[in-house]
Order: structure tokens, then C-alpha cells, then sequence
């Protein structure tokens, strides 16, 4: 049975953040029974078109604010997932979770469940920049939730911070990386603010109403981020994320190592059986769409009838991907063995010219991986000037 991950989309928050692009509606929570019970169809009718077992070892709640959905209800996804698959006794179930939407007898009941990691969208320790970033939480909050996660049972939590904001000092970054890391979480990700087009943010950054962020302070304090958290027992193993050992996520580990995925949800992406996909985006639409148990039986796995998009990969796809998902695993990178056995040829026969020119230009090098794995191989990653241009590199090879 091959090794399959799961991603649950939940589109619900209590506000959506003026940064926020992601596919989220507040103001729908009359919604969430509705949408529960079409999620657990989307499970059942996507299981019966896969006529071999899959094996799910790491399933991802994401939103959204997951942390919405009652106990039960979360039990009953999990349920379905459990009665539709085969899961690994070991399995990494995640969920992301407001600080400011849980509760003791939430938790409790959740880890009985079978969660096993939560992720806490904190973004800053700051109480101006949580104000900026709508939050709707302060960092009281932050270590309140992260006291009741750990008297739960929960042993693998992770902190979801943001730098680059308008305004933002190295000194006020400074200040929330420490506060985090007293946390002692067993995770730790930290990515640079985008002012994405649509946003409230796009909008007023457009117009000069909020200041652009400074590149070069941004970067600053992406360095500034791996130094200090490396000093405190975290491996930047990926470009924005960092771990103790023997906790890097293993749910984000499958997409950037480009292996299958189900995806279920409102906007939910996923990947298998050759095919990228995404669903319908609107709650009510996918509701609708999935009001029939055996509503996609009459599709190609791993499609359900919420699907809206859909690309059958080419190997050139394939290839494309793999070299920018697998490059952003900065310890790891892309081995030779890997990638032979994946694509039938050997790095430097497909991109010699790129991987010449990158090396040159002092953004990849082929170093060993020991640090993480027991067999020193060597592998092509980026260095620490390429990690801050990872997307110049990523392009190269597209």
C-alpha cells in the first residue's frame, strides 16, 4: 500500500484577517453541520473509487479555523477517514487551532479523538502588530492555550509566527522569537508577510495606505531567525520551517517531497493518481454538490463531484515540481538516488546548465546530507544566500 496524506479544509473563522487570501468566509458558522455532513459523503464516495488500500499516515486540518467545529464533529470526520482507509498506528494528525477558539474540554476531547499535533496560529507577540494583523487573540492568550494544549497530552505543538509586517522592528521580531521559543514548542514556522492581491492588505498597500515592508529588514530578520532558533535546538529543515529533532511535520514533508495527497474540503487542492485538483470554493456550492453520498462514483479517483479543476501531470510537470518542493528542504535537498529512481536520469543530466549557473552564482551546492539521515549521500541544496532567493532558484527550473 502506498503512503497517502490527507488535507481537510474547514473554511470557517470568526473574522477573516486583513492579510488573509486563503479560502475562508466568517459569518457561516450556521453552516458547519451542513458542511460536515458533506465532507464525510466527499470521504465515503472518494473512497469507492480506489479499488486498492491506500495508507494514511499524516492527516492535516487546515483552514480556516478548524478549531471552530465542535469535538463531535471533528470525531465524526475522523471516524469517516478511519472507516474509509487504512491508517498507520503512528499516524501525525494535525490540527491548526486559534489560540482563542479552544478550550480544556475541547482539547480533551479532540486528543482523545486522535489528534495528535495542534498548530497555533500566534503570528506575532506583539500586542500592536496582533491589533494590525486583526487577530483576534492576545499572546496571553497564546500561552494560556499552549498550558492547556500540554495538560491535554499533547507532546507536538507548533507556532505559526509572521515577520515583514509594515512597521516591524528587528527589536519587536527579536522580542516574539524569544517569547516563542520560552514556549518550548516542538515546532516552529515563520513566514515573511505578502501583500496578496484581493486582500484588505493588496488593497491598501495599493493605494498608500499601509506602508510597503522592507526587503532587506525582512531578511535581516529571516537570519536573524536562524541563528537564534538554531542556538535554541531547532533545524531550519525547510526554508521557513524549524524543528527538535524528530519533529519536523511529517504532513508539509509530503507535499514538498511530491507525494500523493487527498484533498477534501471547500478550495481544498490535492494530488494522486497523476492528477492536481481543487474543489468548488463557495461552502454553499460544495454543500450542495456533495448532497448525494454516491455523488462521485461515476468519477476518476481522486476526484469527487466538488472538483472543479483538474490537470493530468505530464512527466515534465512532475519534474518541474519536484525540483521546487524538494529544493525548499534546505538540510535534505534533492539526492541523486531520489531523484534517479523518481525520473530515470541523474541531476546533471537534466539540468546541467542550471545547476552550474546556481552553483556559480553562489545560490545551490552539493553538500551531504548526514545531518539528517543515516546514509551520508550527497544531495543539491540551496545555501543560505539561496534560501533568502529561493524563488529566483525555483525558477530556474521550471
Amino acid at each position: 500500500m502506498e503512503n497517502t496524506s490527507i488535507y481537510i479544509h474547514i473554511p470557517f473563522c470568526k473574522h477573516r484577517c486583513a492579510y488573509c487570501d486563503f479560502n475562508t468566509y466568517a459569518g457561516q458558522e450556521d453552516s458547519i453541520p451542513a458542511y460536515v455532513s458533506a465532507l464525510i459523503n466527499e470521504i465515503e464516495a472518494v473512497a469507492t473509487l480506489k479499488p486498492n488500500l491506500i495508507n494514511v499516515h499524516t492527516v492535516f486540518f487546515g483552514g480556516g479555523t478548524p478549531s471552530l467545529l465542535s469535538a463531535p464533529q471533528i470525531d465524526s470526520v475522523l471516524k469517516a477517514l478511519r472507516a474509509a482507509f487504512t491508517f498507520s498506528a503512528d499516524a501525525e494528525i494535525s490540527i491548526e487551532a486559534n489560540p482563542g477558539t479552544i478550550s480544556p474540554e475541547k482539547l480533551n476531547a479532540i486528543r482523545k479523538s486522535g489528534i495528535n499535533r495542534i498548530s497555533f496560529g500566534v503570528q506575532s507577540a506583539n500586542t500592536e502588530e496582533l491589533r494590525m494583523l486583526e487577530r483576534i487573540h492576545d499572546f496571553f492568550t497564546v500561552i494560556e492555550a499552549v498550558s492547556t494544549a500540554r495538560k491535554a497530552g499533547f507532546d507536538n505543538l507548533n507556532l505559526d509566527l509572521i515577520y515583514g509586517l509594515p512597521q516591524q522592528t528587528l527589536s519587536t521580531w527579536q522580542t516574539t522569537l524569544q517569547r516563542i521559543v520560552d514556549l518550548h514548542p516542538e515546532h516552529i514556522s515563520a513566514y515573511a508577510l505578502t501583500l496578496e492581491h484581493g486582500t484588505p492588505f493588496g488593497r491598501w498597500s495599493s493605494k498608500g495606505l499601509l506602508p510597503l515592508p522592507d526587503p532587506d529588514l525582512a531578511a535581516e530578520m529571516y537570519e536573524y531567525a536562524e541563528e537564534f532558533l538554531a542556538t535554541n535546538g531547532y533545524v531550519n529543515y525547510e526554508i521557513s520551517n524549524w524543528a527538535k529533532p524528530n519533529y519536523a511535520c511529517k504532513h508539509n514533508l509530503q507535499y514538498w517531497r511530491g507525494l500523493p495527497y487527498l484533498a477534501f474540503g471547500a478550495g481544498a487542492h490535492g494530488y494522486a493518481n497523476g492528477y492536481r485538483y481543487s474543489n468548488v470554493l463557495r461552502i454553499k456550492t460544495y454543500i450542495e454538490r456533495l448532497s448525494l453520498p454516491s455523488a462521485s462514483r461515476h468519477l476518476a479517483f481522486p476526484l469527487s463531484s466538488a472538483a472543479v479543476n483538474q490537470h493530468k501531470q505530464t512527466p515534465q510537470d512532475d519534474l518541474s515540481e519536484y525540483m521546487m518542493t524538494n529544493l525548499r528542504l534546505t538540510k535534505a535537498g534533492v539526492t541523486e538516488s531520489d531523484f534517479r529512481s523518481r525520473f530515470g536520469n541523474g541531476l546533471l543530466d537534466v539540468y546541467p546548465k542550471e545547476i552550474e549557473e546556481l552553483i556559480h552564482n553562489g545560490l545551490l551546492e552539493f553538500a551531504k546530507t548526514s545531518e539528517l539521515l543515516e546514509n551520508s549521500e550527497v544531495c543539491l541544496r540551496l545555501t543560505k544566500r539561496g534560501r533568502l532567493l529561493g524563488n529566483q532558484v525555483f525558477m530556474r527550473f521550471i
